[in-house]
């Protein structure tokens, strides 16, 4: 082989590396993925080997503590923002995007929460904070706020002064067990291509638990604070996304924001608001079917209720799908009915059986208002590391929680493509592959 053929073998061979790397940016950065957390692209540590089973018991034990926090809650392009599943150290957000904050930018993986507003990023100095900060004093866009400020009096939490104007500063709870506390500022958000100038966020100095997640959080909700407020016309209120599996290890998931390429041809359900959990996304869950047999259930159990804060919501930071007891009960006596025990209960998960016997298993179909939603296996059931044994994966809501609130998770959302037409009050839901 000459040398001409010799170096354009070895060019050749580079580019194709670069080209095959998962973990590489886009060259013109279009893409917002979004990443399993135990992935290769992922920063964070991944999890000892564990069956998958085991694994997402660890990562829902915190859903008990956000299921009662939630309670508690009173353009002409595309963006697409990769998405990964988050890890075990995030605690109860499992779904991280790419972003960057400031100028020049600083990457960040923020969790993604569709029950959140306000934004939130770890800042430098911060005590009991992960090693990975935001450096306000070396973006040259950043600028704080003081309580004079409107977007001041939208933030929880807010401890200022009667007169004066002294730094917004605010504290909040997160997942039931942890709180932190922050100063409201404003920096430049980057999200692929898109510049949101003047972002505000929360720059936290304090954290105290565990549960917050460790780059930041990035609030998809309804109110004020909203990512999907804050950039005002530029995504018209619409935005969709598409959970990879857990087990996927790249950036393989999508945040699409605004409405241009979202799917036209999708079947949508109302979005529901509730003016005492404002961003909350409600929809009316009209029952559930297990195999052909709708099961029967008291329409006080589905029934979207204001004053108490009852009905079904659609969440990206709760793991497992939760039903209050009598509703769970009913899926769960007539499931049982179609499969060979005996039944056992790992963890979490109160219906696990022999994996022999899981092609005799019926699937779910969760029925909306408008559209139905059959699950697939694998959103459906999960196994052990040795394989021999299956569990449906739902659970009861804890009995601590005082709202009869029902939350379609995660995990049953994988591989979905989910879309919020805030503007139009709908939700749509279409079977996606983004593993």
């Amino acid at each position: 082989m000459d040398f001409t053929a010799t170096l354009l073998f070895f060019v050749l061979l580079i580019s194709s590396t670069k080209a095959l790397d998962p973990c590489a940016s886009h060259p013109d950065n279009s893409d917002l993925s979004v990443i399993p957390i135990y992935g290769k692209c992922s920063p964070f540590n991944p999890p000892k080997p564990d069956s998958w089973v085991n694994t997402v018991i660890n990562m829902a034990s915190k859903d008990p503590a956000r299921v009662k926090y939630l309670s508690s809650l009173v353009a002409q392009k595309i963006t697409a923002v990769p998405i990964a599943s988050g890890q075990q150290v995030l605690n109860i957000g499992n779904y991280v995007v790419r972003v960057k904050l400031g100028t020049p930018g600083q990457l960040m993986f923020m969790v993604l929460d569709t029950s959140n507003d306000v934004a939130w990023v770890p800042c430098s100095g911060c005590t009991g904070c992960s090693a990975t900060t935001f450096a306000p004093n070396t973006s040259s866009s950043y600028g704080s706020m003081d309580c004079s400020l409107p977007q001041c009096a939208e933030v929880r939490g807010l401890s200022c002064p009667a007169t004066g104007t002294a730094a917004c500063s605010f504290n909040q709870s997160y997942g039931g067990d942890s709180s932190f506390s922050a100063n409201l500022v404003q920096d430049s958000l980057v999200l692929a291509n898109d510049i949101i100038p003047n972002f505000a966020f929360g720059c936290i100095n304090t954290i105290s638990g565990r549960s917050v997640p460790s780059q930041g959080l990035l609030g998809l909700g309804r109110g004020p604070m909203s990512l999907l407020s804050q950039s005002g016309a530029l995504y018209s209120s619409v935005f969709s996304y598409c959970l990879p599996s857990f087990k996927s290890y790249y950036f393989s998931g999508s945040l699409k924001l605004g409405p241009v390429g979202q799917p036209k041809n999708i079947r949508t359900t109302p979005l529901l608001k509730n003016p005492h959990r404002p961003s909350l996304y409600y929809v009316n869950l009209t029952g559930v079917s297990v195999g052909h047999v709708r099961v029967p259930i008291a329409p006080e159990f589905l029934a979207f209720n204001p004053n108490t804060g009852a009905g079904t919501i659609i969440d990206s930071g709760t793991v497992v799908t939760r039903f209050v007891q009598p509703l769970y009960e009913a899926i769960r006596d007539e499931f049982v009915k179609h499969v060979n025990g005996p039944f056992s209960t790992i963890g979490v998960f109160e219906t696990c059986f022999d994996a022999k016997a899981e092609a005799e298993a019926p699937l779910i179909t969760l029925h909306f208002e408008g559209l139905s939603m059959t699950l697939p296996m694998e959103n459906s059931f999960l196994h052990t590391s040795a394989g021999s044994r299956a569990c449906l994966a739902i659970a009861p809501i804890p009995n601590n929680v005082n709202a009869a609130i029902n939350i379609i998770a995660n995990l049953q959302q994988q591989n979905h493509r989910i879309l919020f037409d805030v503007a139009n009050s709908r939700l749509g839901i279409a079977r996606e592959a983004c593993n």
